[in-house]
């Protein structure tokens, strides 16, 4: 088990490996003693540790609050770097009406469908009706038609995302590897569906550990948490390596 405190930067997928997926995006819990644990860790890297996220910014904090903690959201399209700035891309505008349009028609059509509108990208959920996953899959391919090239659909756990194609966690990983206080160090990430692959490929190639949570097929993990309590019981041992009691 790597000792965190010794050259490891963290960096945490949420949804599916911090925290239990719900039913909706804001129904999700955050469990009593996590947030002490990732401030615990935060001081035992220095610093590094980053939450790397599809959500946004405001909504990560408003569940981690009141942690500030380094974060990448909109899969690496706005940034909290560690010095505190925050940082977004500012070629990539929203998503334009008749896209989001197309998807708000099949929601209406289809109740038990989600559309989770970050400006940036667009979420289509289809947990609380899962029979409607290949519907979800064909509005989310139209949608995409009539975005065109600059955009990409992302699958996650029964939801689909229409997100602009350079938006990547690999890339808002890279990005914290190249600043302090995460410069210099060996990456270590931790997610638990395909939206997190790119960001399994990249730690690979840095020589770091890449960790998959649940049964679920994603390209490039090497290793394998069961859940998400296999991930706090995770965190914490590394919390006891570093020589923190947790």
């Amino acid at each position: 088990m790597p000792d965190v405190a010794a050259g490891w930067a963290l960096f945490l997928d949420i949804d599916g490996t911090l925290l239990e997926i719900a039913a909706a995006p804001e129904a999700v819990i955050v469990p009593v003693g996590l947030k002490e644990l990732l401030e615990r860790l935060l001081g035992l890297t220095s610093g590094a540790l980053a939450i790397v996220s599809g959500r946004a910014l405001a909504q990560l904090d408003r569940l981690l609050a009141p942690l500030n903690l380094p974060m990448a959201g909109l899969h690496g399209l706005e940034r909290r770097t560690g010095d505190g700035s925050v940082l977004r891309d500012t070629i990539v505008r929203a998503v334009p009406a008749a896209v989001r349009d197309c998807l708000s028609r099949t929601v209406r059509q289809h109740p038990q469908l989600l559309l989770e509108d970050k400006g940036e990208t667009l979420a289509l959920h289809y947990r609380m009706a899962p029979e409607l996953q290949r519907i979800a899959q064909r509005a989310a391919e139209r949608a995409l038609q009539l975005a065109g090239k600059d955009y990409a659909l992302l699958d996650g756990k029964m939801v689909i995302e229409l997100k602009p194609a350079v938006a990547a966690k690999s890339r808002a990983i890279a990005a914290f590897l190249g600043e302090p206080p995460f410069a210099g160090r060996r990456p270590i990430f931790i997610g638990d569906d395909r939206t997190d692959e790119a960001g399994f490929e990249y730690v690979n190639a840095r020589d770091g550990v890449s960790i998959q949570v649940g049964d679920r097929p994603a390209r490039g993990a090497k290793h394998c948490l069961a859940d998400v309590p296999a991930v706090h019981a995770y965190l914490a041992a590394l919390a006891r390596r570093a020589g923190s009691p947790a």
